[in-house]
């Protein structure tokens, strides 16, 4: 009996993983951000679980709330390329993805390398580009290269998309084909600063007078770091019937007389792999439920569409959300 019980106790810290350096990152970048932004605790940390999960990030919020200073400053928290892309109604695919140039002196073609070969893609308001714009993105985000002339061209790991736009209900947006969305892993959406928030805003702002606020930020992580987080992500240990409760939250979008359109397979990897990536930051090798539901509503709530008589009557994908996972039973 006592050997057994020996066996057991050597299996399970033989499946014990090392979080205390992933950790110890998050907390150092979430400091580093703290010197400049104020609030925004949840845009923060699904941006980093978006990074050790390598998945892109689409965030949605009205003009003023910070959804692309915190983008910027949480790229220069990482010690990798980083590149900044404003769309506009007359961007060509061209400005973003580089154009062939003749060389006078070879008599060739030389391909330029547009701002998409980077590793941190900061792309403001993308909801403003034409669609020809957002094809030549898509291929980026989705396979992780571009074709240019019949010749293939790989991006470096990391490779991450930080996309803001504003609600599609203003003045000169686009909305965003679906196909493309689900490329995001999520769609984060950004609200006001409370009032105590806001006051500390002003208090912030009035004491750093000209102060460069990016010089106050410091790099603390690398390109090879954020591998090997990305890597450890992958190895957090998963109970079946934990899965079985991701396939049945997804499977119900599909079955739900509420929408018209459910969640495909790739939102059931979504939710597993940041499920994975909230566990390690919380210093766990082990999802729960808890994880799942952090993560199911920015997951989901881009993927899926209401029918026309839920959303006559107010209904929103955030209520059907919360309203679905009520339903499904939570494993024990």
């Amino acid at each position: 009996m006592e050997d057994n019980t020996q066996d057991e106790n050597n299996v399970e810290f033989n499946s014990r993983i090392d979080l205390t350096k992933l950790q110890e990152s998050v907390v150092k970048i979430k400091s580093e951000l703290g010197k400049v932004i104020i609030g925004q605790q949840e845009m923060i940390e699904l941006l980093i679980v978006s990074i050790l999960a390598n998945g892109h990030s689409l965030i949605e919020g009205v003009p003023g709330v910070a959804k692309t200073v915190t983008a910027k400053l949480l790229a220069k928290t990482m010690n990798v390329d980083f590149s900044r892309i404003q769309f506009t109604p007359d961007l060509m695919p061209s400005d973003i993805l580089g154009t062939s140039i003749f060389n006078v002196k070879t008599s060739e073609f030389e391909f330029k390398k547009g701002p998409i070969f980077s590793n941190i893609i900061l792309i403001d308001e993308i909801n403003r580009a034409p669609a020809k714009t957002q094809a030549a993105l898509f291929e980026a985000m989705a396979e992780r290269q571009i074709t240019i002339d019949g010749n293939e061209f790989e991006m470096q790991p990391p490779f991450l998309v930080f996309a803001t736009q504003n609600p599609v209900e203003q003045e000169g947006t686009y909305r965003l084909p679906e196909a493309q969305l689900d490329r995001f892993l999520f769609k984060i959406n950004v609200h006001y600063p409370t009032l105590e928030e806001e006051i500390q805003i002003l208090e912030n702002k009035h004491q750093q007078k000209n102060t460069n606020v990016e010089a106050l930020i410091n790099s603390v992580l690398s390109a090879d770091q954020i591998a090997a987080y990305q890597l450890v992500i992958k190895d957090i240990i998963v109970e079946d019937n934990l899965l079985k409760y991701i396939a049945a939250i997804v499977n119900n979008t599909r079955t739900n007389a509420n929408l018209y359109l459910g969640a495909s397979p790739r939102a059931s990897i979504a939710i597993l792999d940041a499920s994975k990536a909230v566990a390690a930051i919380n210093g766990r090798d082990f999802i729960t439920p808890d994880d799942i539901k952090k993560v199911v509503g920015p997951i989901l709530g881009h993927r899926i569409i209401l029918t026309p008589e839920r959303e006559m009557e107010g209904y929103t994908s955030e209520k059907m959300i919360n309203d679905l996972i009520q339903t499904i039973e939570i494993p024990r």
